[in-house]
């Protein structure tokens, strides 16, 4: 019998253990997470105001609840917890899909001023990540900058537009939705370097911001058509077509005097967060323009943007995990069809899947074929991998080790708790919002 160690319990880890039962009888699974909840970036990523990508735990809840599947939460790996050579010896094959948990950073004068702050760690605030370290972010604010034109961006941007109305219903945590209800951002731009054509963000996530109730979103035309495909977007791609139409579609719209302004920019790049009071005040930005190969280059020519809350959504990167070889340029673990390689030759009964594997690429569902890849080349191996002697159960070994997982009980009580919680507070699902909290309801 096969035993196999997923590290990470997101969507990528989930899709890795649902392929390996799927496809072989007699494999046994143990999902583990730092963390004493499951599902990853679907809990701690996905904005709480996206209740149908949110529902996507239920699929990820019939893998864990499968009965060759378990999920032991609160379980380090790496520096400080189980050792990358220990799970070697308590599993026939261990598959790391750690995602990629840090953020680019822009590199400009005044970044590490107060008031200024990842987008991440907006995200983790408002999803209730126990690591959250501040609650500050919107107090003092009138107004906001969010660097970057891709979803995330979009959802911090929306997030920080949003009513009490509409994020009470949500899972939101009660701490984040108070100070969001007390927030008195009025002014958010969302800024991106180049052009309408070349942003990440979706058409869906896009539209919705023109859904927000009591927000204008304002657009320049005049700073659109800097960019060479908005005057004709037939030559683009279906989806980036779709949102230079949407975007050339609200250069028409009026100004309805909304309480709230959301203004997309584009071919500004940032070169300095300016202080005011000891804090962040402003971003100065160069205007850019297009350089004929699908970049841009400065002109020389300024602007500064007010902002007393800026966010940072300039993409993901990969951490080293201690033990695993990593490649600091990609942000990945150097790998061949998901398996590992260790000075390029592939490391026996290690694998990797997700965003470690490939980079922060692809939507969730890009983690499904990555998953399938991964487990084609462990099952391929899978004879000489069970060849090697393990014990028949790793967990007495984790706890004799320090370690006391949190099981799918434990998970259910968390989960028990966050609706009680919500119930309290006259509101529906509500998370808890750190790791006392989480660790309590676990009864550990």
């Amino acid at each position: 019998m096969l035993r196999v160690a997923v590290v990470g319990s997101g969507p990528s880890g989930v899709y890795t253990a649902q392929c390996l039962v799927q496809q072989d009888p007699e494999v046994r699974v143990d999902v583990l997470d730092r963390l004493p909840c499951p599902y990853g970036l679907v809990r701690y990523g996905v904005a709480p105001d996206h209740e149908k990508i949110k529902s996507l735990q239920r699929n990820l809840r019939t893998v864990l609840e499968h009965e060759r599947v378990r999920f032991l939460g609160g379980v380090p790996v790496g520096a400080g917890g189980v050792g990358v050579d220990r799970l070697r010896e308590l599993y026939h094959a261990v598959v790391y899909c750690v995602g990629a948990s840090a953020d680019r950073r822009l590199g400009i004068p005044g970044e590490e001023l107060p008031g200024s702050w990842s987008a991440t760690e907006f995200v983790s605030w408002y999803s209730a990540h126990p690591d959250t370290v501040t609650d500050g972010f919107v107090r003092g604010a009138r107004s906001a900058v969010v660097i970057g034109v891709g979803n995330v961006a979009v959802d911090v941007t929306r997030i920080l537009a949003r009513g009490v109305a509409e994020l009470s219903p949500t899972d939101m945590p009660e701490g984040a939705l108070t100070a969001l209800a007390a927030s008195e951002i009025t002014e958010i731009s969302m800024v991106g370097r180049r052009g309408p054509s070349q942003a990440r963000f979706t058409t869906k996530e896009l539209r919705e911001l023109g859904a927000l109730p009591d927000t204008d979103v304002i657009v320049d035309e005049a700073e659109l058509a800097l960019d060479p495909a908005y005057r004709d977007p037939s030559g683009l791609p279906p989806a980036q077509r779709r949102n230079v139409e949407v975007l050339r579609a609200w250069t028409a719209l009026p100004d309805r005097g909304a309480r709230r302004r959301i203004r997309l920019r584009f071919f500004l790049r940032p070169v300095e967060l300016l202080a005011d009071g000891g804090r962040v005040g402003a971003v100065r930005f160069e205007r850019t323009v297009p350089d004929g190969h699908g970049g841009v280059t400065g002109t020389g020519r300024f602007e500064d943007i007010e902002a007393q809350l800026v966010l940072r959504s300039v993409g993901y990167l990969g951490v080293p995990l201690e033990g695993l070889p990593f490649d600091a340029e990609r942000g990945t673990v150097p790998q061949r069809d998901g398996r590992v390689l260790r000075e390029g030759a592939v490391a026996p009964g290690e694998y990797v899947a997700g965003w470690i594997k490939r980079g922060p690429t692809g939507v969730i569902g890009t983690n499904r074929p990555c998953a399938k890849e991964t487990v084609a080349s462990l099952l391929a191996d899978a004879p000489a991998l069970a060849s090697r002697a393990v014990p028949g159960d790793a967990l007495p070994l984790l706890r004799e080790a320090g370690v006391e997982p949190v099981g799918w009980d434990g998970w259910l009580a968390i989960e028990r708790a966050e609706a009680a919680l919500g119930a309290s507070l006259g509101r529906g699902v509500v998370k808890l919002p750190d790791w006392a909290a989480l660790w309590a309801a676990a009864g550990r």
